[in-house]
């Protein structure tokens, strides 16, 4: 099963809020209500958000009244601002919005029955090179993992970050796959554990053994000398190779420097915004302070208590050992590695 599909002309999505309770899906019948699944996270993970947004997209144009291109444009338009809007860190969701936009303003087309169609085969053709992407991403990123490995993994990295295999959890899982024996340690990820609910569910499926650990441990056990390698995936990486990653990723790419364990970024070439010197200028996404109070509703203080909850951080390129991208490991100094893998060179 894909995290997000066309179907019967609607998208439909795996509610990853219910998700290791019960597995179910949504359908999704406009692009507002795209939107809505994005912001409010019944879809995450920077890959199939960019998915979910080009599928969205192509809704938005099948549900325009509009009998010409000019007014095809013009709602095209509105609903790109929309999208973009609804998670403004992952640069996947500008990256797949901007692509249909490209196509929709290139003027190739005589009717808007056309645009239409190329706008749907466009969504549909990123959605399978996600897939295809984050397989070589493994076959590369396993060659790192040794036989016997403990992995520190953060956040949610896997088939339901993407439309199916997953970024840093897909390299654990080609390796698994590969027959090595490894074990994975699971950072909880508040506040609305991402690693304790997504991972585990999805490492439970693949038969690969784990523990989950709250996310002030991971220095505990790397200080013990009980973890191998760091992996985590990224949203948005600047043109020197800076990481904006789930919250709590910098202080884990910090800890492993401390303890030589090295820490490697897994993403497609599509996280990496070389319009970005550094990741000082990478936009962080600041949500509900009610999450941290009351995570998925349970209150653990009351409502009137002080909260701040920033959903992503940057970690300095310093600490990251490599980006493992579908055209191979970029290393330092990445502002030239991460350009030609961006190019399509083999690295």
């Amino acid at each position: 099963m894909r995290t997000v599909e066309w179907h019967n002309g609607q998208v439909r999505m795996i509610d990853q809020r219910e998700i290791p309770w019960k597995l179910v899906t949504v359908d999704l019948p406009d692009y507002q209500a795209v939107a809505e699944a994005i912001s409010n996270m019944t879809v995450r993970g920077a890959p199939a958000i960019g998915a979910s947004a080009a599928f969205g997209m192509a809704l938005a144009a099948r549900n325009s009244s509009a009998t010409d291109l000019a007014g095809l444009l013009a709602d095209l338009e509105q609903a790109a601002q929309v999208l973009k809007a609804s998670r403004p860190t992952a640069v996947n969701l500008a990256w797949a919005v901007d692509r249909l936009m490209d196509i929709a303003r290139s003027g190739e087309f005589s009717n808007p029955d056309d645009l239409r169609e190329a706008l749907l085969k466009i969504a549909q053709q990123i959605a399978d090179e996600d897939v295809a992407i984050n397989k070589r991403m493994g076959q590369h990123g396993a060659a790192l993992i040794k036989d016997g490995d403990t992995i520190l993994h953060h956040c949610n990295t896997g088939a339901l970050a993407a439309v199916d295999w997953g970024t840093a959890l897909g390299v654990i899982r080609a390796a698994h796959e590969q027959g090595k024996q490894i074990h994975v340690l699971l950072d909880e990820t508040r506040p609305r554990l991402q690693g304790a609910r997504l991972s585990a569910w999805e490492l439970e499926q693949y038969g690969i053994s784990y523990d989950i650990l709250p996310d002030t441990a991971a220095g505990y056990y790397m200080q013990k000398g009980e973890i191998s390698i760091a992996m985590v995936g990224a949203d948005r990486i600047a043109a020197n190779g800076d990481v904006a990653n789930k919250i709590g990723t910098y202080q884990i790419a910090v800890l492993a420097k401390e303890n030589n364990i090295p820490f490697y970024t897994v993403a497609p070439t599509s996280t990496v915004d070389l319009s970005l010197a550094s990741g000082t200028d990478i936009p962080i996404e600041q949500r509900d302070p009610g999450e941290v109070r009351a995570p998925y509703g349970n209150a653990i203080v009351p409502d009137h208590y002080k909260a701040r909850n920033p959903a992503f951080d940057v970690t300095p390129n310093r600490y990251v050992a490599g980006i493992v991208t579908e055209n191979g490991i970029a290393r330092p100094p990445f502002e030239d590695s991460l350009r030609r893998a961006v190019a399509g060179e083999s690295l």
